[in-house]
């Protein structure tokens, strides 16, 4: 687990972009509007389009594989069983407008304005404003994680299994859609048992050289804190959960902090990262909110 491994989990689109590694973000006042494939400013998105995809209108680069929006998933094991001890939440897409402070070694931002739509199972769609123009724009599919950096004109392509080798940790669209939305990131096993750990009921997880902890509450049995320690290094990351409002019969953590220590391999020393997430507006509904993406001709891919 590196430093970047808690965007890699929870926002991955965002510290991937040179544009947000480079500059620092400054306060801006409200949530700035999501641009859509019909928005004059994002023409230069809209120029050169890749084929269309169904449902959705999703559209990713060619040679990867489309996410199937006409179906549902099929269940992960051991996931129902989760759901009879932990209360978790449902839906079929969610919006949300949010704010995303940041404070790392090199890295500084405060308040940067955030747009994020899921499609449940499918897709997750965000898009991050700097100075009231839209900076980054990232598709998560269930095989791909695709970023366009809009002031840089370049764009970068991931995939879960080679971002799971290089953190030593099963990464996947589960799991990034179970930590944005407060779920187990991790399916709950028969053979795992929830103990009484203090104030919260402790279920205790392994997924190969990570030990995750989950940390529920007693009495509305909504997972509160996560601790996720990587056995041989003893780095960790840390999200705690709060704010938690009625959303559609639900209860919705609109606040998450994300603390992450880690040992650097240049220095050997250890540094800590501050990642505070901070929902405006969450809704969940019934019909799509679009997920406008394309990757312009003369952007240049990088590594």
């Amino acid at each position: 687990m590196n430093k970047y491994l808690l965007f890699t989990l929870l926002i991955s689109v965002f510290l991937s972009s040179k544009g947000c590694r480079r500059q620092r973000m400054s306060r801006n006042t409200g949530p700035t509007p999501v641009s859509s494939a019909s928005n004059p400013a994002d023409s230069t998105l809209a120029a050169n389009p890749v084929p269309n995809l169904p449902a959705d209108s999703a559209q990713i680069t060619p040679g990867l594989s489309k996410p199937d929006l006409s179906k549902p998933d099929p269940s992960r094991p051991g996931i129902e069983e989760a759901r009879a001890n932990v209360a978790e939440i449902d839906f079929r897409y969610l919006t949300a407008k949010s704010k995303i402070s940041f404070k790392g070694q090199q890295q500084d931002i405060d308040n940067a304005n955030v747009s994020i739509r899921v499609r449940k199972d499918s897709l997750i769609w965000v898009s991050v404003s700097k100075l009231g123009i839209e900076a980054v724009r990232g598709m998560i599919t269930r095989d791909s994680i695709l970023i366009v950096d809009k002031i840089h004109r370049e764009y970068s392509v991931y995939d879960f299994p080679t971002l799971s080798k290089q953190f030593h940790f099963n990464l996947s669209f589960d799991l990034l859609q179970a930590l944005i939305v407060g779920n187990l990131p991790l399916p709950k096993r028969p053979a795992q048992k929830i103990k009484n750990e203090r104030d919260y009921l402790l279920l205790r997880q392994s997924e190969g050289k990570v030990l995750v902890e989950n940390y529920i509450g007693e009495e509305d049995r909504k997972l509160k804190k996560l601790m996720v320690t990587e056995q041989p290094t003893k780095n960790t990351l840390r999200l705690d959960y709060e704010d938690f409002t009625s959303l559609n019969n639900f209860l919705f953590p609109y606040t998450s902090l994300v603390t992450v220590d880690y040992k650097s391999k240049s220095d050997g020393q250890f540094y800590q990262t501050l990642l505070r997430i901070k929902h405006n507006k969450v809704e969940l509904i019934d019909k799509t909110p679009g997920f406008p993406f394309t990757i312009p001709a003369n952007y240049t891919r990088r590594p």
